[in-house]
């Protein structure tokens, strides 16, 4: 294995941006009328993070099949430390609440690439 930071290290010598963001998968362990009753809260809780620029993605994750909706959903953080994204993720109410729990680990971002479309007459956006 190699170490987080040597890895970023090398990672960096290569080119790569290599930004550290934290990804927190969020799974239901109560009932899904518990899940639904916090979901306000919850998206509450989301948009605030995103107006903080904690936030760089979340959403809800299909089952297996890629069909169905499973009450799962993916948050990635941005945060200084893997304290700090546990304490964002911790404050979420799904969690507080024990509506979910979550697992979180570090993502050291290096390749890919995000285009975005912003139609300034039409107010849309468009991310490729």
């Amino acid at each position: 294995m190699v170490a987080w930071n040597d890895y970023k290290a090398i990672a960096r010598e290569r080119g790569a941006l290599a930004f550290e963001v934290f990804v927190a998968q969020s799974t239901p362990v109560a009932a899904p009328d518990q899940v639904k009753a916090v979901l306000p809260d919850h998206l509450a809780y989301i948009q605030s993070l995103e107006r903080d620029g904690k936030l760089m993605m979340a959403g809800p994750l299909s089952d297996e099949t890629g069909d169905e909706m499973q009450g799962a959903g993916m948050l990635v953080l941005k945060a200084a430390s893997l304290d700090e994204a546990r304490a964002l993720a911790e404050n979420d109410p799904m969690h507080k609440s024990g509506a979910r729990s979550f697992t979180l680990r570090r993502w050291l971002v290096n390749e890919g690439s995000i285009s975005v479309s912003i139609g300034l007459s039409t107010g849309t956006v468009q991310l490729e």
